[in-house]
Protein backbone atom coordinates (compact mmCIF):
# COMPACT_ATOMS: atom_id res chain seq x y z
CA UNK A 1 0.00 0.00 0.00
CA UNK A 2 1.62 3.32 -1.11
CA UNK A 3 1.79 5.65 1.74
CA UNK A 4 0.81 9.89 2.05
CA UNK A 5 0.93 12.57 4.32
CA UNK A 6 -2.75 12.44 6.81
CA UNK A 7 -3.48 16.19 6.44
CA UNK A 8 -5.03 17.83 3.19
CA UNK A 9 -3.86 17.92 0.16
CA UNK A 10 -5.13 18.58 -3.44
CA UNK A 11 -4.77 16.73 -6.69
CA UNK A 12 -3.72 18.66 -10.06
CA UNK A 13 -2.89 17.13 -13.19
CA UNK A 14 0.34 16.68 -13.03
CA UNK A 15 0.94 17.82 -16.59
CA UNK A 16 4.75 15.93 -16.89
CA UNK A 17 5.31 16.78 -20.49
CA UNK A 18 8.53 16.15 -19.86
CA UNK A 19 9.16 13.52 -17.99
CA UNK A 20 11.02 11.52 -20.96
CA UNK A 21 13.10 14.62 -22.16
CA UNK A 22 16.87 13.19 -21.33
CA UNK A 23 18.60 16.36 -19.72
CA UNK A 24 20.54 18.26 -22.38
CA UNK A 25 23.06 21.03 -21.77
CA UNK A 26 22.69 24.97 -21.97
CA UNK A 27 25.20 26.42 -23.69
CA UNK A 28 27.42 29.81 -22.09
CA UNK A 29 26.18 33.13 -21.30
CA UNK A 30 27.28 36.36 -23.13
CA UNK A 31 27.57 37.57 -19.31
CA UNK A 32 26.42 35.43 -16.03
CA UNK A 33 24.88 37.27 -13.08
CA UNK A 34 25.00 35.78 -9.82
CA UNK A 35 22.42 38.00 -6.89
CA UNK A 36 24.09 38.00 -4.01
CA UNK A 37 21.41 36.54 -1.94
CA UNK A 38 20.46 32.94 -3.27
CA UNK A 39 19.86 31.25 0.09
CA UNK A 40 18.01 32.02 3.31
CA UNK A 41 19.70 33.78 5.67
CA UNK A 42 22.73 36.97 5.49
CA UNK A 43 23.51 37.03 1.28
CA UNK A 44 27.07 37.00 0.52
CA UNK A 45 29.57 39.19 0.51
CA UNK A 46 31.69 40.03 -2.40
CA UNK A 47 35.38 39.20 -2.37
CA UNK A 48 35.97 39.94 -6.24
CA UNK A 49 36.08 43.33 -7.90
CA UNK A 50 35.59 45.26 -11.22
CA UNK A 51 38.15 43.70 -13.73
CA UNK A 52 39.23 40.47 -11.56
CA UNK A 53 39.51 37.63 -13.61
CA UNK A 54 37.72 34.19 -13.17
CA UNK A 55 37.44 30.87 -13.56
CA UNK A 56 35.05 28.32 -13.16
CA UNK A 57 34.36 27.62 -9.80
CA UNK A 58 36.33 30.61 -8.02
CA UNK A 59 34.60 31.96 -5.25
CA UNK A 60 33.09 35.43 -5.87
CA UNK A 61 31.48 35.69 -2.45
CA UNK A 62 31.90 34.01 0.85
CA UNK A 63 28.86 33.57 3.37
CA UNK A 64 27.88 36.56 5.26
CA UNK A 65 27.67 34.63 8.44
CA UNK A 66 26.81 30.74 9.67
CA UNK A 67 23.23 30.90 8.02
CA UNK A 68 24.55 32.24 4.58
CA UNK A 69 26.14 30.61 1.74
CA UNK A 70 29.29 30.76 -0.76
CA UNK A 71 28.77 31.75 -4.17
CA UNK A 72 31.06 30.93 -7.24
CA UNK A 73 31.02 31.85 -10.54
CA UNK A 74 29.75 29.40 -13.30
CA UNK A 75 31.76 30.65 -15.80
CA UNK A 76 35.09 31.85 -16.58
CA UNK A 77 35.79 35.71 -17.75
CA UNK A 78 36.21 38.85 -16.31
CA UNK A 79 33.81 40.70 -13.16
CA UNK A 80 32.54 43.61 -15.30
CA UNK A 81 30.81 45.17 -12.42
CA UNK A 82 29.35 44.30 -8.69
CA UNK A 83 25.39 46.58 -9.66
CA UNK A 84 21.80 45.36 -9.07
CA UNK A 85 19.80 43.36 -10.54
CA UNK A 86 16.05 41.80 -10.98
CA UNK A 87 15.33 38.74 -9.25
CA UNK A 88 12.74 36.11 -9.46
CA UNK A 89 10.83 38.06 -6.63
CA UNK A 90 10.66 41.36 -8.65
CA UNK A 91 13.18 43.36 -6.48
CA UNK A 92 16.23 44.93 -7.48
CA UNK A 93 19.03 42.74 -5.41
CA UNK A 94 22.64 42.98 -5.42
CA UNK A 95 24.73 41.23 -7.58
CA UNK A 96 27.96 40.49 -9.37
CA UNK A 97 28.35 40.57 -13.49
CA UNK A 98 30.71 38.46 -15.22
CA UNK A 99 31.78 38.54 -18.85
CA UNK A 100 31.96 35.33 -19.93
CA UNK A 101 35.64 34.14 -21.77
CA UNK A 102 35.68 30.92 -22.39
CA UNK A 103 35.64 28.05 -20.26
CA UNK A 104 38.18 27.15 -18.41
CA UNK A 105 37.52 25.33 -14.72
CA UNK A 106 39.90 25.46 -11.35
CA UNK A 107 41.69 22.83 -11.59
CA UNK A 108 40.69 21.13 -8.53
CA UNK A 109 37.58 20.20 -9.90
CA UNK A 110 36.78 16.62 -11.20
CA UNK A 111 35.07 16.64 -14.42
CA UNK A 112 35.18 13.55 -15.30
CA UNK A 113 32.29 10.72 -15.09
CA UNK A 114 33.37 8.30 -13.07
CA UNK A 115 31.37 7.61 -10.38
CA UNK A 116 33.25 7.92 -7.03
CA UNK A 117 31.87 5.68 -4.35
CA UNK A 118 34.04 5.62 -0.95
CA UNK A 119 34.28 8.33 1.22
CA UNK A 120 37.09 8.40 3.97
CA UNK A 121 36.25 11.86 5.19
CA UNK A 122 35.02 12.73 8.90
CA UNK A 123 31.83 13.94 9.69
CA UNK A 124 33.20 17.62 9.98
CA UNK A 125 35.00 17.05 6.76
CA UNK A 126 32.11 16.32 5.05
CA UNK A 127 30.00 19.20 6.65
CA UNK A 128 33.44 21.53 5.65
CA UNK A 129 33.14 20.95 2.20
CA UNK A 130 29.53 21.11 1.52
CA UNK A 131 29.70 24.67 3.40
CA UNK A 132 32.69 25.72 1.22
CA UNK A 133 30.93 24.17 -1.77
CA UNK A 134 28.20 26.93 -1.05
CA UNK A 135 25.31 23.75 -1.49
CA UNK A 136 21.76 25.10 -0.33
CA UNK A 137 18.23 23.13 -0.54
CA UNK A 138 17.39 22.20 -4.09
CA UNK A 139 13.60 21.34 -3.65
CA UNK A 140 12.73 26.06 -3.61
CA UNK A 141 13.70 27.24 0.49
CA UNK A 142 17.47 27.14 -0.15
CA UNK A 143 18.46 26.90 3.17
CA UNK A 144 21.92 26.65 3.31
CA UNK A 145 23.06 22.68 3.74
CA UNK A 146 25.62 22.74 6.18
CA UNK A 147 23.58 24.63 8.78
CA UNK A 148 20.79 21.70 8.37
CA UNK A 149 23.69 18.76 8.94
CA UNK A 150 24.90 20.89 11.97
CA UNK A 151 21.05 19.63 13.87
CA UNK A 152 21.33 20.75 17.92
CA UNK A 153 22.76 18.47 19.67
CA UNK A 154 20.12 16.95 21.53
CA UNK A 155 18.54 15.91 18.81
CA UNK A 156 18.00 12.09 18.25
CA UNK A 157 18.00 12.01 14.45
CA UNK A 158 17.11 8.47 13.82
CA UNK A 159 16.01 9.10 9.78
CA UNK A 160 17.81 10.89 6.56
CA UNK A 161 14.45 11.34 4.22
CA UNK A 162 15.79 12.40 0.45
CA UNK A 163 12.63 14.17 -1.18
CA UNK A 164 12.41 12.97 -4.61
CA UNK A 165 8.74 13.62 -4.65
CA UNK A 166 8.55 16.54 -7.19
CA UNK A 167 4.71 16.87 -6.66
CA UNK A 168 4.72 20.49 -8.29
CA UNK A 169 3.31 19.95 -11.73
CA UNK A 170 5.07 20.28 -14.86
CA UNK A 171 8.39 19.92 -13.59
CA UNK A 172 10.59 16.69 -14.29
CA UNK A 173 14.22 17.88 -13.38
CA UNK A 174 14.45 15.90 -10.44
CA UNK A 175 12.80 12.74 -12.25
CA UNK A 176 15.67 12.85 -14.68
CA UNK A 177 18.05 13.43 -12.14
CA UNK A 178 16.96 10.17 -10.59
CA UNK A 179 17.21 8.26 -13.62
CA UNK A 180 20.00 9.87 -15.13
CA UNK A 181 22.58 9.67 -12.18
CA UNK A 182 21.03 7.35 -9.68
CA UNK A 183 24.53 5.92 -8.66
CA UNK A 184 25.47 9.54 -7.61
CA UNK A 185 22.74 10.17 -5.95
CA UNK A 186 23.12 6.99 -3.68
CA UNK A 187 26.54 7.93 -2.56
CA UNK A 188 25.42 11.04 -1.79
CA UNK A 189 22.50 9.58 0.29
CA UNK A 190 25.60 7.47 2.29
CA UNK A 191 27.60 10.07 2.76
CA UNK A 192 25.20 12.54 4.27
CA UNK A 193 24.26 9.64 6.48
CA UNK A 194 27.52 9.26 7.24
CA UNK A 195 27.90 13.05 8.27
CA UNK A 196 24.95 12.68 10.73
CA UNK A 197 25.73 9.59 11.97
CA UNK A 198 22.73 7.51 10.78
CA UNK A 199 22.09 4.03 9.95
CA UNK A 200 18.75 4.67 8.07
CA UNK A 201 18.11 6.84 4.92
CA UNK A 202 14.54 6.61 2.95
CA UNK A 203 14.55 7.98 -0.60
CA UNK A 204 10.86 9.41 -0.95
CA UNK A 205 9.27 8.72 -4.54
CA UNK A 206 5.67 9.43 -5.56
CA UNK A 207 4.24 6.65 -8.51
CA UNK A 208 4.46 8.99 -10.91
CA UNK A 209 8.05 8.26 -11.14
CA UNK A 210 8.22 4.19 -10.74
CA UNK A 211 10.90 3.68 -13.30
CA UNK A 212 12.97 5.97 -10.80
CA UNK A 213 11.70 3.73 -7.95
CA UNK A 214 12.50 0.84 -9.82
CA UNK A 215 15.89 1.85 -10.85
CA UNK A 216 16.91 3.33 -7.50
CA UNK A 217 15.59 0.23 -5.61
CA UNK A 218 17.93 -1.90 -7.98
CA UNK A 219 20.66 0.36 -7.14
CA UNK A 220 20.20 0.71 -3.36
CA UNK A 221 21.02 -3.31 -3.01
CA UNK A 222 24.82 -1.90 -3.03
CA UNK A 223 23.90 0.28 -0.26
CA UNK A 224 23.46 -0.60 3.56
CA UNK A 225 20.51 0.93 5.12
CA UNK A 226 19.02 2.62 2.00
CA UNK A 227 14.92 2.38 1.41
CA UNK A 228 13.23 3.62 -1.83
CA UNK A 229 9.96 4.37 -0.23
CA UNK A 230 7.03 4.82 -2.95
CA UNK A 231 4.38 7.45 -2.16
CA UNK A 232 0.85 8.09 -3.67
CA UNK A 233 0.24 11.11 -5.94
CA UNK A 234 -0.71 13.91 -3.43
CA UNK A 235 0.51 17.47 -3.81
CA UNK A 236 2.33 18.88 -1.54
CA UNK A 237 3.87 16.00 -0.54
CA UNK A 238 7.05 17.48 -1.32
CA UNK A 239 6.67 20.28 2.05
CA UNK A 240 9.00 18.95 4.55
CA UNK A 241 6.51 18.04 7.53
CA UNK A 242 4.24 16.42 4.73
CA UNK A 243 7.05 13.77 3.23
CA UNK A 244 7.57 13.21 6.97
CA UNK A 245 4.42 12.34 8.05
CA UNK A 246 3.98 10.35 4.95
CA UNK A 247 7.49 8.31 5.07
CA UNK A 248 7.82 8.25 9.22
CA UNK A 249 4.22 8.72 10.32
CA UNK A 250 5.31 11.24 12.76
CA UNK A 251 3.64 14.89 12.80
CA UNK A 252 6.02 17.73 13.21
CA UNK A 253 4.97 20.09 16.05
CA UNK A 254 4.34 23.76 15.41
CA UNK A 255 7.30 26.05 15.60
CA UNK A 256 9.66 25.83 17.29
CA UNK A 257 9.42 22.50 16.51
CA UNK A 258 11.53 21.40 13.45
CA UNK A 259 12.62 18.08 11.64
CA UNK A 260 14.70 16.77 13.92
CA UNK A 261 12.54 17.13 17.12
CA UNK A 262 10.65 13.92 15.53
CA UNK A 263 14.19 12.15 14.86
CA UNK A 264 14.49 13.35 10.77
CA UNK A 265 16.09 15.31 8.56
CA UNK A 266 15.25 15.83 4.85
CA UNK A 267 17.48 16.96 1.91
CA UNK A 268 16.06 17.23 -1.54
CA UNK A 269 17.40 15.12 -4.12
CA UNK A 270 18.81 17.81 -6.09
CA UNK A 271 21.14 18.80 -2.97
CA UNK A 272 21.95 15.18 -2.48
CA UNK A 273 23.31 14.74 -5.44
CA UNK A 274 25.61 18.35 -5.25
CA UNK A 275 26.69 17.32 -2.17
CA UNK A 276 28.14 14.19 -3.49
CA UNK A 277 29.64 16.44 -6.43
CA UNK A 278 31.14 19.19 -3.36
CA UNK A 279 32.37 16.29 -1.08
CA UNK A 280 33.45 13.46 -4.21
CA UNK A 281 34.11 15.75 -7.14
CA UNK A 282 35.11 19.09 -5.41
CA UNK A 283 32.44 20.54 -7.52
CA UNK A 284 30.72 23.92 -5.94
CA UNK A 285 27.10 24.32 -6.71
CA UNK A 286 27.34 26.31 -9.91
CA UNK A 287 24.59 24.22 -12.12
CA UNK A 288 21.71 22.65 -11.72
CA UNK A 289 18.96 20.95 -13.79
CA UNK A 290 15.96 22.94 -15.21
CA UNK A 291 12.46 22.44 -16.82
CA UNK A 292 11.73 24.54 -19.40
CA UNK A 293 8.11 23.86 -20.24
CA UNK A 294 4.44 24.68 -21.00
CA UNK A 295 1.58 23.52 -23.24
CA UNK A 296 2.17 26.13 -26.12
CA UNK A 297 5.77 25.30 -25.75
CA UNK A 298 7.22 24.53 -29.32
CA UNK A 299 10.16 22.09 -27.45
CA UNK A 300 9.93 21.46 -23.37
CA UNK A 301 13.01 20.15 -22.27
CA UNK A 302 15.01 19.65 -19.77
CA UNK A 303 18.48 21.07 -19.16
CA UNK A 304 21.61 21.33 -17.16
CA UNK A 305 22.24 24.93 -16.34
CA UNK A 306 24.98 26.97 -14.91
CA UNK A 307 24.04 29.69 -12.57
CA UNK A 308 23.98 33.18 -13.32
CA UNK A 309 22.25 32.25 -17.20
CA UNK A 310 19.20 34.59 -18.19
CA UNK A 311 16.20 32.10 -18.58
CA UNK A 312 15.21 34.11 -21.78
CA UNK A 313 18.28 31.90 -22.62
CA UNK A 314 16.66 28.88 -21.60
CA UNK A 315 13.45 29.88 -22.95
CA UNK A 316 14.92 30.15 -26.81
CA UNK A 317 16.56 27.01 -26.17
CA UNK A 318 13.15 25.53 -25.87
CA UNK A 319 11.95 27.08 -29.11
CA UNK A 320 11.20 30.24 -28.20
CA UNK A 321 8.32 31.75 -26.25
CA UNK A 322 4.97 31.08 -27.51
CA UNK A 323 2.97 33.69 -29.06
CA UNK A 324 -0.06 32.93 -26.82
CA UNK A 325 1.86 33.16 -23.55
CA UNK A 326 -0.03 34.96 -20.81
CA UNK A 327 2.54 34.03 -17.57
CA UNK A 328 6.19 33.20 -17.27
CA UNK A 329 6.84 31.59 -14.03
CA UNK A 330 10.11 30.75 -11.84
CA UNK A 331 9.15 27.13 -10.90
CA UNK A 332 5.63 25.38 -11.45
CA UNK A 333 2.29 26.85 -11.53
CA UNK A 334 1.61 25.90 -7.45
CA UNK A 335 4.45 27.71 -5.86
CA UNK A 336 6.42 29.25 -8.25
CA UNK A 337 6.61 32.79 -9.12
CA UNK A 338 5.90 35.26 -11.79
CA UNK A 339 8.38 36.81 -13.47
CA UNK A 340 8.38 40.94 -14.79
CA UNK A 341 11.05 39.91 -17.18
CA UNK A 342 12.61 37.02 -18.95
CA UNK A 343 16.01 38.13 -18.19
CA UNK A 344 15.90 37.31 -14.40
CA UNK A 345 19.59 34.99 -13.63
CA UNK A 346 19.05 31.17 -13.21
CA UNK A 347 19.85 30.95 -9.40
CA UNK A 348 20.65 27.84 -7.35
CA UNK A 349 16.68 27.54 -6.33
CA UNK A 350 15.50 27.88 -9.89
CA UNK A 351 13.67 24.55 -10.50
CA UNK A 352 11.42 25.40 -13.63
CA UNK A 353 10.51 27.87 -16.25
CA UNK A 354 7.16 27.51 -17.26
CA UNK A 355 5.02 29.48 -19.89
CA UNK A 356 1.51 29.49 -19.42
CA UNK A 357 -1.35 29.97 -22.16
CA UNK A 358 -2.95 33.28 -22.02
CA UNK A 359 -6.20 31.84 -21.42
CA UNK A 360 -5.33 30.03 -18.62
CA UNK A 361 -3.31 32.70 -16.79
CA UNK A 362 -6.85 34.83 -17.07
CA UNK A 363 -7.87 34.32 -13.59
CA UNK A 364 -11.69 33.71 -13.48
CA UNK A 365 -13.84 36.24 -12.02
CA UNK A 366 -13.47 36.40 -8.02
CA UNK A 367 -17.43 35.69 -6.49
CA UNK A 368 -18.07 35.79 -2.81
CA UNK A 369 -17.02 33.44 0.01
CA UNK A 370 -19.88 30.36 0.25
CA UNK A 371 -18.51 29.16 2.98
CA UNK A 372 -17.91 25.49 1.88
CA UNK A 373 -14.58 25.07 3.85
CA UNK A 374 -12.74 23.63 0.93
CA UNK A 375 -10.12 25.09 1.49
CA UNK A 376 -9.75 24.61 5.13
CA UNK A 377 -10.00 20.74 4.09
CA UNK A 378 -7.45 20.73 1.28
CA UNK A 379 -5.08 22.94 3.94
CA UNK A 380 -2.27 20.80 4.91
CA UNK A 381 -0.78 22.58 7.79
CA UNK A 382 -4.78 23.04 9.27
CA UNK A 383 -5.55 26.50 8.93
CA UNK A 384 -7.82 28.28 7.92
CA UNK A 385 -7.07 30.34 4.95
CA UNK A 386 -10.09 31.44 4.28
CA UNK A 387 -9.71 33.53 7.64
CA UNK A 388 -6.47 34.47 7.01
CA UNK A 389 -7.26 35.88 3.82
CA UNK A 390 -10.01 37.86 5.54
CA UNK A 391 -8.07 39.17 7.90
CA UNK A 392 -5.18 40.36 5.62
CA UNK A 393 -7.86 42.24 3.64
CA UNK A 394 -9.04 43.75 6.62
CA UNK A 395 -5.68 44.77 7.83
CA UNK A 396 -5.51 42.52 11.16
CA UNK A 397 -2.28 41.29 11.59
CA UNK A 398 -2.22 40.93 15.40
CA UNK A 399 -4.92 38.07 14.66
CA UNK A 400 -3.42 36.88 11.76
CA UNK A 401 -0.50 36.19 13.72
CA UNK A 402 -2.89 34.35 16.51
CA UNK A 403 -4.35 32.30 13.94
CA UNK A 404 -0.39 30.80 12.64
CA UNK A 405 -0.30 32.14 9.83
CA UNK A 406 3.48 32.44 9.78
CA UNK A 407 3.29 28.18 9.51
CA UNK A 408 1.58 28.85 6.10
CA UNK A 409 3.74 26.83 3.73
CA UNK A 410 2.43 29.18 0.56
CA UNK A 411 1.45 25.75 -1.31
CA UNK A 412 -1.49 27.27 -3.03
CA UNK A 413 -3.66 24.14 -1.95
CA UNK A 414 -6.60 26.78 -0.86
CA UNK A 415 -6.49 28.81 -3.82
CA UNK A 416 -6.51 25.83 -6.36
CA UNK A 417 -9.93 24.45 -4.25
CA UNK A 418 -11.42 27.50 -3.99
CA UNK A 419 -14.65 27.40 -6.31
CA UNK A 420 -15.57 30.83 -5.50
CA UNK A 421 -12.18 31.73 -7.55
CA UNK A 422 -10.75 33.90 -4.38
CA UNK A 423 -7.40 34.69 -4.36
CA UNK A 424 -6.41 32.94 -1.53
CA UNK A 425 -2.93 32.48 -1.63
CA UNK A 426 -2.41 36.39 -2.34
CA UNK A 427 -4.00 37.57 0.17
CA UNK A 428 -2.40 34.87 2.84
CA UNK A 429 1.04 35.71 0.95
CA UNK A 430 0.74 39.62 1.69
CA UNK A 431 -1.04 38.99 5.23
CA UNK A 432 2.43 36.46 6.10
CA UNK A 433 4.89 38.86 4.79
CA UNK A 434 3.59 41.91 6.47
CA UNK A 435 3.49 39.53 9.73
CA UNK A 436 6.72 38.50 9.29
CA UNK A 437 8.08 41.91 9.15
CA UNK A 438 5.81 42.88 12.06
CA UNK A 439 7.92 40.53 14.30
CA UNK A 440 11.43 40.96 12.91
CA UNK A 441 10.66 44.78 14.01
CA UNK A 442 9.52 43.14 17.06
CA UNK A 443 12.06 41.08 17.97
CA UNK A 444 14.93 44.09 16.99
CA UNK A 445 13.52 46.13 19.75
CA UNK A 446 14.39 43.94 22.42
Amino acid sequence: MLKTFRIGGVHPEDNKLTRSCRTGTAGLPKQAVFPLSQHIGAPAVPCVKRGDSVKVGTLIAAAGGFVSANIHSSVSGKVSKIDSVLDASGYRKPAIFVDVEGDEWEETIDRSDTVVKGCNLSPEEIISKVKDAGVVGMGGACFPTHVKLSPPKDANIECLIVNGVECEPFLTADHRLMLEHPDEILVGVSIIMKALGLERGCVGIEANKMDAVELLREKAREYNGIEIVPLRMKYPQGGEKQLIDAVMGRQVPAPPAIPANVGAIVQNVGTVFAIYEAVQKNMPLIQRNVTVTGKSVKNPCNLLVRTGTPISQLIEAAGGMPEDTGKLISGGPMMGRPLLSADVPVVKGTSGVLMIPRQEAVRAEERPCIRCAKCVSACPMGLEPYLMATLGEQGDWERAEKEDIMICIECGCCQSSCPSRRPLLDWVRLTKTTVGGIIRSRNAKK
